[in-house]
């Protein structure tokens, strides 16, 4: 076909974590191959995150926190179901856990969302190119309703649907860390309504529950790839997004949102992130198999007569729709 196979944006998460974390999504976006970047308002280095943002023209997206450090909104003023007793968010599996049993106030969920849409025009001067969830956050039940809501309340079009095709079947993947994408992915199912009935795109294919940290190499995110690509016809140009987590391993106490860095942050499979997504192999054989780098918002500009980045499920591709 004439034009690229795979439109594949490459967001880099958790920008404005920490100036070391930092300096590596912006190395990567500078070798071309990050064209995306999700900020955390809360992070330790967010104002000088935002800074490089504008020094550099990246395009930056939201990435809403609930689940890690201190929050941004009224709940720091006093007690909120978001919130332990010593002031900080519950944590992944604290936060995921309070919302299956009913114990998290969404309007207390709104309010902080809202303030990191605000923290984050403070900090940009404008609104995100896409908001999508720290550890996945923002499809979990109930919450999904909340965050559709209150990007189109702010104009935000395009978000993230964590949906990775054949991510159960991935044999290099320690078990909890299977369990834990196939439950993410139980949840992107379900939020497809209300994300689809508030007028939020997303691409049509997702990549990076089976790539992360050790896991990330450039022959698993071409297989991760060419399995979004089975049954889809060859005239159909496919578009997807890469999630990552690169950067130069935090040192504490530099970092974190409030806790200092974690152990996810400071471990090496940072720099192994940074350096594949670097290494001009992976970009040469993305392009070799039609694969083009772009942003969300050349997506949006090169596909004028449809909706940008709604997924476009048609029986006939063999896919199972959400």
């Amino acid at each position: 076909m004439a034009g690229p196979r795979v439109r594949l944006v490459v967001t880099a998460d958790d920008f404005g974590y920490c100036p070391r974390r930092d300096e590596g999504i912006v190395e990567a976006f500078l070798a071309g191959t990050v064209t995306s970047v999700s900020l955390l308002v809360n992070g330790a280095a967010a104002e000088s995150a935002a800074e490089l943002a504008r020094r550099h023209s990246i395009p930056t997206g939201l990435h809403a926190n609930l689940s890690e450090g201190r929050p941004v909104g009224p709940a720091r003023q006093g007690a909120s179901s978001l919130l332990s007793r010593e002031g900080f968010f519950l944590g992944k599996m604290g936060f995921r856990e309070a919302v299956a049993a009913g114990d998290v106030a969404l309007p207390q969920v709104r309010e902080e969302l809202e303030a990191q849409l605000s923290r984050f025009r403070e900090l940009l001067g404008r609104a995100p190119t896409h908001v999508d969830g720290h550890q996945h956050v923002h499809v979990l039940p109930g919450v999904c309703q909340v965050f559709a809501e209150s990007l189109q309340a702010y104009g935000v079009r395009f978000t993230r649907l964590p949906l990775e095709r054949g991510v159960s079947g991935c044999a290099w993947l320690e078990d909890p860390a299977r369990a834990f994408a196939c439950t993410v992915e139980q949840d992107a199912r379900a939020a497809v309504g209300p994300f689809s009935r508030h007028g939020l795109w997303w691409t049509d294919a997702f990549v990076g529950l089976s790539t992360c940290g050790r896991h990330m190499s450039a022959h698993r995110v071409l297989g991760a790839l060419a399995r979004a690509l089975e049954g889809i016809p060859a005239d159909h140009a496919l578009t997807a997004e890469l999630m990552a987590h690169p950067g130069y391993p935090s040192v504490p106490p530099a970092g974190g949102c409030g806790e200092g860095p974690d152990a996810f942050s400071c471990s090496w499979e940072r720099l192994h992130e940074l350096r594949v997504l670097t290494a001009p192999t992976l970009r040469a054989q993305l392009a070799q198999d039609g694969v083009q780098l772009c942003a969300l918002d050349d997506l949006d500009s090169k596909r004028p007569q449809e909706s940008p980045a709604r997924p476009l499920w048609n029986p006939s591709w063999s896919l199972t729709p959400p």
